[in-house]
């Protein structure tokens, strides 16, 4: 992997734990420590993401799990090589809305593909680029499962079972157990939650 200048750092967490909101205020903190910062997201990210973002999240039909983690891997592949690392090269804080942690949560652990193979093939489409700093914003799946269904239209992970979901939380739990770099932050109110981020 090319030598890095920046930081980065990436936000994870279950359906509905307010990834976004939080997101929003981290990089509007840093722009107000002078930080020159990128924010994106995975699947997407680049013109390439954003067709499989779409076929991922909205698409007809049934995908087995491999294929649908192959295609999470060639998005993050894409974004790592055309956005990350040259945002990092310059020196940039890149805070990226999700990353590798997802697929061996939510395909992983969540559908059951194996881990081993997620990470071996994170390595290549990552080129061996690791987060500084992992949020993980926690919250109980029920929780999130009613803030998601409240604002109405859901995508094909969101409109999987309870079940799977709770998968993808003991995952997250077990990923933050193992990495230092990964930090579990309780949902609570916007305000303590983000604050609890600042700190971080």
């Amino acid at each position: 992997m090319r030598k890095k200048k920046g930081v980065f750092i990436t936000v994870e967490g279950t359906e509905g734990t307010g990834k976004s909101t939080q997101i929003k205020l981290l990089v509007k903190y840093l722009k107000t420590l002078g930080r020159p910062v990128l924010q994106t997201h995975e699947p997407g990210g680049t013109p390439f993401g954003k067709k499989v973002r779409q076929v991922l999240l909205h698409g007809k039909g049934v995908m087995n799990r491999e294929t649908e983690t192959v295609l999470y891997m060639a998005s993050r592949s894409e974004l790592v090589d055309k956005v990350i690392l040259p945002a990092l090269k310059e020196g940039k804080v890149v805070v990226s809305d999700r990353w590798l942690d997802a697929t061996i949560a939510y395909q992983g652990y969540g559908l059951g593909v194996d881990t081993q193979w997620i990470v071996s093939l994170g390595k290549k489409a990552t080129q061996g680029l690791r987060p500084d700093l992992t949020l993980f914003l926690d919250l109980p799946v029920q929780t999130g499962l009613r803030r998601i269904k409240a604002r109405g239209h859901l995508d094909r992970i969101e409109k999987r079972s309870l079940a799977f979901h709770k998968r993808v939380r003991q995952g997250y739990l077990a990923l933050a157990k193992k990495e230092n770099r990964i930090v579990r932050i309780p949902v609570t109110t916007i305000e303590k939650t983000h604050q609890a981020i600042q700190k971080e």
